[in-house]
């Protein structure tokens, strides 16, 4: 399932969308025209073996990683969820906390990513976990949207529209199987990060939830 739009009117202007947006391709681009491209990714990504706690500089990747990409589809696909689900989330929050969002479900999700594969030597890049995280809290924030989706049935192509909690839904437990699947082959190199999804889906879910009873409390004020 891929989506088309969403039903939900954004607030106001997407402006820090769309600046994380240019952020992830500005450096995309950086990456790909550099001299050399492998030392480049090994500079910045997130590689679990060479992670210690003592060494602050040894912790930058659990940020820089988040801005990395493996290739167009990679980044199109991330810039592309973030686009259809950041507008609305930026509406309900401050610049800051948006902000904030994006960057520490980006963070968790390495981190929980470190903790299930510690020794680890593959690099780790992308800005799927920060974007899990505006899915989740869009979870929570847009029960009644209606995302117009591109379903694909085998053969079958057509366009639905889906209620978001289903479709996030469906997301969301899709990664928890995933990643429980790919368990049994940590040894594998490459693959797909699994628990920052997971990881930065929850810190959205959590977001959302405080943002909501923050609303409801209003409400009653």
């Amino acid at each position: 399932m891929f989506p088309l739009s969403d039903s939900a009117p954004a607030r106001r202007f997407p402006f820090f969308t769309l600046l994380l947006i240019l952020a992830n391709v500005f450096v995309f681009f950086k990456e790909i025209t550099a001299s050399d491209l492998d030392a480049f990714v090994l500079h910045y990504a997130f590689i679990p073996t060479h992670i210690n706690f003592l060494d602050i500089h040894s912790l930058t990747p659990f940020v820089t990683a988040i801005f990395l990409h493996d290739g167009f589809l990679h980044i199109l696909s991330n810039m592309w969820f973030l686009y259809i689900f950041g507008d609305n989330v930026e509406g309900e929050l401050s610049p800051a906390g948006f902000l904030a969002l994006f960057l520490i479900s980006g963070i968790a999700g390495n981190l929980l990513q470190y903790l299930i594969m510690p020794h680890s030597d593959i690099p780790l890049i992308g800005a799927s976990g920060a974007v899990a995280g505006i899915l989740g809290c869009y979870y929570q924030l847009f029960p009644y949207s209606r995302i117009k989706t591109l379903v694909f049935l085998f053969f079958f192509v057509t366009i639905i529209e889906i209620s978001a909690p289903l479709m996030l839904g469906y997301w969301f437990v899709l990664q928890i199987f995933s990643g429980a699947t790919s368990l049994s082959h940590m040894g594998d190199q490459g693959g797909v990060a699994f628990f920052a999804h997971i990881a930065g889906f929850i810190v959205g879910l959590i977001v959302g939830n405080i943002m909501k009873k923050q609303k409801d409390s209003h409400l009653y004020d």
